[in-house]
């Protein structure tokens, strides 16, 4: 089920942006999306929860999932008209000619203020790029973005990627794989990378995203080619209204900490101290492009292509 603000959050949020909470507004198109429990998200919670979709005529729900390929899967089977995705899992996708295109960006990495990160034992022998070889390192899924953000990290500080062994666990797992010693290494991204960070169990050894730019779109809302064509008005309302939220909530992470702690089930006081998501407000294909010459480079799709694939062509332009 979409997740709800409190009575006292929203009128909170509702207030900020100058919409009335009791306005009536003529919601006439209807909008199912799912997505992972996490802050790329909060654009979305507070385009819904703040009336900004219903601004534009969207009655639109939001379904927090455990990751992106099921995100995916669900947007393939109509469960789900958008749904939002790591940029690794649609490159992939769209190499293996899966219909998928992107309409808007959800979460910007920036190396300044990095939002994931690879942990270690607190107390553990592994201190440098080099002391993984051999080791055994967590991602959310073979060949994700955690994979070849850490492949590159790895090969561009004196060690060799082509001797680790990955092994796929979900990212709340990360920190107790490794205080037992089942794995040696492991990628999370915030808030759980705070919540691992106070367990004072784990470390940060490195920020492998800092591998591919200091700045680049990392993940983004997607649907399919043939919902996109038939239902024009839906997608293009939903671009604007996400845009106006992301351009809000960047500038207003104090006003959604409520909101992302009950979609995310993380304790509001450890969303205060994390590192917020920055959303993207427009497609950037400079900031795509990286990736995807990053994924051809370790044979994650077969050869690069450009960026402007991946993107449906309407949305450049509104």
């Amino acid at each position: 089920m979409a997740n709800q603000l409190s009575r006292a959050a929203f009128v909170a949020l509702a207030a900020a942006a100058g919409l009335a909470p009791n306005a009536a507004f003529a919601a006439s198109l209807s909008l199912k999306a799912g997505s992972a429990r996490d802050d790329d998200a909060t654009p979305y919670l507070y385009a819904m929860q703040s009336g900004l979709f219903k601004k534009n005529g969207i009655d639109a729900a939001l379904t927090g999932m455990n990751s992106g390929s099921a995100v995916s899967t669900a947007v393939v089977g109509g469960s789900f008209d958008i749904g939002k995705s790591s940029l690794m899992g649609l490159i992939a996708a769209h190499a293996r000619r899966i219909p998928f295109i992107l309409i808007a960006p959800a979460g910007e990495y920036f190396s300044s203020a990095p939002v994931s990160g690879m942990l270690v034992k607190v107390d553990g022998p592994i201190k440098k790029a080099a002391d993984l070889s051999g080791k055994v390192i967590a991602v959310s899924a073979l060949n994700d973005l955690y994979t070849i953000t850490t492949r590159a990290w790895i090969d561009s500080h004196g060690g060799d990627s082509t001797t680790v062994k990955f092994v796929e666990l979900p990212i709340s797992a990360v920190p107790a794989a490794i205080e037992q010693g089942r794995i040696d290494a492991g990628n999370v991204l915030e808030p759980e990378l705070e919540v691992a960070i106070e367990s004072k169990t784990v470390r940060v050894l490195s920020h492998p995203f800092d591998a591919i730019a200091t700045n680049f779109t990392f993940s983004g809302w997607f649907t399919t080619k043939e919902f996109a064509e038939k239902n024009r008005d839906t997608v293009e309302r939903f671009v604007r209204s996400l845009r106006e939220a992301a351009n809000y909530t960047n500038a207003h992470h104090d006003l959604t900490v409520d909101a992302l702690a009950q979609f995310t089930k993380v304790d509001a006081a450890v969303i205060k101290k994390s590192s917020r998501a920055t959303a993207g407000v427009d497609i950037e294909l400079k900031k795509i492009q990286p990736l995807i010459d990053t994924a051809a480079k370790y044979k994650v799709i077969p050869e690069p292509f450009d960026a402007r694939d991946l993107v449906d062509p309407a949305v450049l332009h509104l």
